[in-house]
Formats: structure tokens, sequence, C-alpha cells
């Protein structure tokens, strides 16, 4: 297994940069989508949320408002904090759980983390950072993906700085330009990717 982080900001592009790896060959173990699980009806996780926070934070079939939620804690720092006990743990430890399903494979596993550069991560050979501009990454969020301005920028505020990221950073994928743009810097690093891999493998056999 070639193990790699992806991170990114908010509105960054980080999912297409994910869906596009996956399209290619990579086994994606996607934080976010982990995370959806456990925050679905019948599960613990959403259970314990709903003990912290209340029933105002669901949608009246039960499944959770994530915008209800949002809106309670990416302005108070102390339910973002209490959010973070409930969810992280169990959120972290399913990752671990895929990726070592994937140890004694041959793949290219990304590792697909919102808040990689806050966490770390051991064992990653290095980490992919899809970069745009935050004032781009607002006007983004808003006029493609339904947020308000200050719900943008306050999600923006409770992460990691763009250059913490920067800093952290193996490979830089920069989406500042078109989609045709974006597709080829993947299949660039996805190239660059399969070469790490190989070589090692070859290393090994040797």
């Amino acid at each position: 297994m070639l193990l790699v982080g992806l991170t990114g900001g908010i509105g960054s592009g980080k999912t297409s940069v994910s869906a596009r790896l996956a399209s290619l060959g990579a086994v994606v173990v996607d934080a976010d989508a982990i995370v959806h699980e456990l925050q679905s009806p019948g599960q613990p996780v959403l259970a314990e949320m709903v003990e912290e926070f209340g029933t105002a934070i669901l949608h009246p079939d039960g499944t959770l408002n994530r915008q209800a939620v949002a809106d309670l804690v990416f302005t108070n720092k102390d339910r973002l904090a209490r959010l973070g006990e409930i969810v992280h743990p169990r959120v972290r430890d399913e990752l671990f759980r895929r990726v070592a399903e994937q140890a004694e494979t041959d793949n290219v596993v990304v590792l697909d983390i919102p808040l990689l550069a806050e966490s770390g991560w051991e064992g990653i050979v290095g980490t992919i950072v899809v970069d745009l501009d935050p004032e781009a990454a607002v006007q983004r969020l808003v006029a493609y993906r339904g947020f308000s301005e200050e719900d943008a920028r306050a999600r923006i505020t409770n992460q990691a700085s763009r250059d913490e990221r920067l800093a952290k950073a193996t490979w830089v994928i920069d989406n500042s330009g078109t989609p045709e743009d974006l597709a080829v810097a993947v299949e660039e690093l996805w190239a660059n990717l399969v070469a790490r891999r190989d070589a090692a493998l070859s290393d090994g056999a040797s």
C-alpha cells in the first residue's frame, strides 16, 4: 500500500480531486463520507449529538439537519469543541480500520481528511493539498453550494489557514483555474503516485 493524505479547505475543490483520483484507480478513504455514515439515524454518534444539542438539529424524518448544526457550532468555539469530542474519535477509529484493511495490498490509498493539517497522520508518504485562495472559496461556496457568506467565512476561520496547509504539502494542486486545468493536474499527480508505488514494489521484490 502507498498511503497518501489529501486535504484542502472547505470550498477548495478537494471533493473533485478525490473523485478524480478514485476514477483513476485510487482507493479513497473519505472522512466526510464516514462522518455521514456515523451521523445517520440509529447510530450512537447521532444520539449523542441530539443529547448534547437538542432535537432542533434533526429534520422531521429524524435525519441530521447539517445546517442547523453548523448554525449552532461555527460561531461558538465551545460547541464546536464539544461536537469534535463526540464525532472525531469515532471517525478516526473507522479511518484506522479502513486503512488497515488495505495494508497488505498494492493499492494507492488516499486518506481524504479535511482536517489533516490540524490532526496529522502517521504512516503517510506525503500530503496532497488542494489550494485555493480563501476569498475564491467563499465565492464558490455561496454561488454553488448555497452557503451564506457568513457561514462560509465562519467555517474557513475554524480550519487550518492556507499557509498552515501549504507548509505540510508534498504536492500542491492549484484549483484556481478551470475544471479542465484541475483534471490535467490530478492526472499528472496520479502518474507520480503510481510511479512511486511501483518503485516501492520493485524495491520490496529485489
